[in-house]
């Protein structure tokens, strides 16, 4: 089980959430293939050296095809990145872009209940 988070990660990882999502949201729908692409959590590690930058995306059905989009332009998304926290961060984190599967689940979890 990982160590609880310090405070500067947690900061970094706001930061890093904000910035992200406005980055996604400034290319367009068209730059991910039409989906709608949420930055829902980021988790910096310790030495704040790696982001993962957790993503929901709607509809679900496009999830592989984003994540691929995303995952083939994070050198960009890095690059956009550093150039927003220039001033704030000694080193710009590598991103690593994850699914955030949990809408998905709490969809799954509601359809049982309607059962």
């Amino acid at each position: 089980m990982d160590a609880p988070a310090s405070t500067r990660q947690l900061k970094v990882a706001r930061e890093i959430q904000k910035d992200m999502a406005e980055i996604i949201r400034s290319k367009g729908m068209a730059h991910t293939a039409g989906a709608m692409v949420t930055v829902s959590e980021v988790r910096v590690s310790p030495d704040l050296g790696l982001a993962k930058v957790f993503v929901s995306i709607f509809p679900s059905a496009k999830a592989e095809e984003v994540m691929k989009i995303l995952e083939s332009n994070v050198k960009v998304y890095r690059g956009e990145l550093g150039r927003l926290v220039a001033k704030q961060f000694r080193i710009v984190p590598e991103l690593v872009f994850l699914l955030d599967s949990s809408l998905d689940y709490a969809e799954h979890i509601d359809d049982l209940l309607k059962k």
